[in-house]
């Protein structure tokens, strides 16, 4: 007996890669749904071998549904979440509207399965932001090791994250480098994307950070453990898609970096690629369509006591968004539902 599941937003980035993911790692479904709105109403996407038609989100009944994939933004979630959540549909959301809410669990299942138990407050299961996801997956267990202080990232994060608008942007950007006659000027982005670098991400809070610096810092809090200093500079990159940050930790114990390598090897959801030569690390580029978090450029930091730095790559569409969002139906269901 499988699950009757839903996700909403199916025909934007995420919410394909949700359906391809809920296909290519089997998960127990008995029945699927996907929704849009009325604009994209009509619209075919694939599930496995299957081509589903999409339904209207603002008519559907959620009464009977398991559980609701949602990537349709904090606007429309604020809307349909609690609708499907009321209905007894339990709701993995991807946007930001739930993540800081007490009530609600934000899950990296290779960090913190245990609290997906906390679903039943309001039916509702947070998602974290890319960029926090698979940096924590590499972090929680050299916490668990040599217990973290403070960490220093900074991030390169590709288009991708900004939607479909933003791949566009920095493709129709790209093209026109080229052509004299054209002119792309920013839309999406605050500047120029196309051979630049741009670090701002989201809106400018009070003290000078972004609010996506200012994510990475509460979220890690909140899934790992709220005695962890994080300090975040966050940059958006010409690249499609795949995230990559270069990350500084110090801990409170000694931890030399070949035993941090052999513990990062051992622990979900990781892929160590580590060599000291041309090549020897993973890009962008490598990971996309890839599960893993990859780590790479594992060294000691000898300006501070206890220091470590790698270098940490994962595809922002699957471990950032829709992969972590199936995962965490799959630890739902194993720690609570209990029916695939």
């Amino acid at each position: 007996m499988g699950y009757r599941v839903v996700v909403a937003g199916a025909t934007g980035n995420v919410g394909r890669e949700m359906l391809n993911i809920l296909a290519e790692r089997q998960f127990p479904v008995d029945e699927i749904a996907a929704l849009a709105s009325r604009k994209s109403l009509g619209t075919e996407c694939s599930f496995g071998d299957k081509t589903i038609t999409t339904k209207d989100l603002d008519t559907f009944d959620f009464t009977g549904w398991d559980i609701a994939l949602f990537a349709i933004g904090s606007d429309a979630t604020k809307t349909y979440a609690p609708r499907a959540a009321k209905a007894g549909c339990i709701v993995i959301d991807n946007s930001s509207l739930y993540r800081y809410d007490p009530e609600v669990p934000l899950v990296v299942p290779e960090v913190n399965p245990e609290a997906v138990e906390g679903y039943a407050a309001k039916n509702i299961i947070a998602n974290p932001n890319c960029s926090t996801a698979q940096m924590v997956v590499a972090l929680k267990p050299l916490h668990d090791r040599a217990r973290i202080k403070r960490v220093i990232v900074s991030t390169y994060q590709s288009v991708s994250g900004a939607g479909k608008e933003g791949m566009d942007e920095l493709w129709d950007q790209t093209k026109a480098v080229y052509n004299p006659t054209a002119d792309v000027p920013p839309a999406k982005f605050q500047k120029q994307i196309a051979f630049n670098v741009i670090p701002h991400i989201d809106v400018f809070m009070e003290d000078g950070s972004t609010k996506e610096e200012w994510k990475m810092v509460v979220e890690t809090k909140k899934i790992v453990d709220p005695s962890i200093k994080v300090h975040a500079t966050c940059v958006r990159v010409p690249v499609f898609v795949g995230h990559s940050e270069a990350v500084n930790v110090e801990f409170e114990d000694f931890l030399d970096e070949d035993e941090a390598r052999d513990i990062l090897r051992e622990s979900p959801g990781i892929m160590v690629v580590d060599k000291r030569e041309p090549g020897g690390y993973v890009t962008p580029v490598e990971c996309v369509g890839d599960y893993a978090t990859f780590i790479s450029r594992i060294r000691q930091d000898p300006t501070i006591d206890n220091g470590l730095s790698f270098w940490c790559v994962s595809d922002n569409l699957r471990k950032g968004a829709a992969l972590n969002a199936v995962q965490i139906a799959e630890t739902l269901g194993a720690r609570v539902l209990k029916k695939g």
